[in-house]
């Protein structure tokens, strides 16, 4: 039971550390690609299909 005194805390603070990489990374607009999908289904250059040959 003693080592739970230790992992409870240690728990919490790597969540803590993982939520502020999040809101940070949220906030400097690392997720951010308004464009780039949008552009991306219409260019035929990613086109997925198969080339008939």
């Amino acid at each position: 039971m003693e080592v739970l005194a230790i992992l409870i805390p240690v728990a919490l603070v790597l969540g803590g550390i993982g939520l502020a990489a999040f809101s940070w990374a949220v906030r400097s607009d690392q997720f951010d690609d308004p464009e780039g999908d949008a552009r991306r289904i219409l260019d035929d250059e990613y086109d997925d299909s198969p080339r008939g040959e």
